[in-house]
């Protein structure tokens, strides 16, 4: 599913309500705004039965160039994991 599927099935779950595929996009743009903002405030978003969005570091490690098989130095990184929720995980 990308961002256009989804902005339609949010307008088709609330029918009436949004009666406009603008008015769900936005609805969309201000959940993922929500959750981008309290990513970089608190470093954890926790969604109830659907999951957890958290900040992690990786650390700094030691790799190779595949191309030249030279060695070189793969620095930290910023990401961002998920761990779904109970609910989510029983559909797999």
């Amino acid at each position: 599913m990308n961002k256009a599927q989804l902005v339609e099935a949010v307008q088709k779950h609330l029918g009436a309500n949004v009666t406009s595929k603008a008015a769900a996009e936005r609805a969309v743009d201000a959940v993922l705004a929500a959750v981008k903002r309290g990513l970089r405030r608190d470093g954890e978003v926790q969604l109830v039965g659907f999951g957890t969005f958290a900040q992690a570091v990786r650390p700094a490690r030691r790799g190779f160039n595949p191309h030249t098989r030279q060695p070189m130095k793969i620095p930290a990184v910023k990401t961002i994991r998920f761990k779904p929720g109970a609910d989510l995980r029983e559909l797999t």
